[in-house]
């Protein structure tokens, strides 16, 4: 091989070898994106299997996990959405009869949500909000395995600056509209 060609070879090697690189914006949007089309799919399948949908069940899970019944304000801390946001969710588990809410008898400002019998029943039986193939296969992986996507997942939070956003766990369907001012 003579001297130009294995220059020509090495500059070959090394604008492929930084296009790999540069790409690798896609490959993450690319996997944000079908991770974000399979939860959608998943809650979709919730909402028509159970009639509730993702934000709902993982409220009502949360709600389940307390010893005692729990304000909004404590309760958004958990589930990581805001006030406003979780009071139309305590809304409708509230018309399903799967939650109630209770005035406390000191201070009439709180509220307190707890289940009913019926929302006890159903969180006791409840499918998983993560996918059954995602729940399933993470159980499988090592502690440190689980720990390493877990850390990796809320390092691309971080990375994108979005730690402050609300954790919805469904997506809006439909069309974007731009509020006016």
């Amino acid at each position: 091989m003579t001297y130009k060609s294995a220059k020509k070879k090495n500059i070959a090697k090394s604008m492929v070898s930084e296009v790999t690189e540069e790409r690798h914006d896609l490959k993450v949007l690319r996997a944000l994106r079908q991770i974000i089309r399979s939860v959608d799919l998943h809650s979709r399948r919730l909402s028509m299997q159970y009639e509730i949908t993702t934000p709902q069940l993982v409220t009502l899970l949360t709600i389940a996990e307390q010893s005692a019944p729990i304000t909004i304000a404590a309760l958004s801390k958990e589930v990581h959405l805001s006030p406003s946001t979780l009071v139309g969710i305590v809304d409708r588990l509230e018309v399903k009869q799967l939650v109630s809410r209770k005035r406390d008898t000191k201070d009439r400002r709180k509220v307190f949500i707890e289940l009913t019998r019926k929302g006890k029943n159903f969180s006791s039986t409840a499918p998983s909000p993560l996918q059954e193939k995602l729940a399933g296969s993470l159980s499988k992986l090592s502690t440190l395995e689980q720990s390493t996507i877990a850390l990796s997942l809320e390092r691309i939070v971080k990375l994108m600056e979005a730690e402050m956003l609300d954790a919805a766990p469904m997506l809006e369907m439909g069309t974007i509209h731009k509020k006016e001012k």
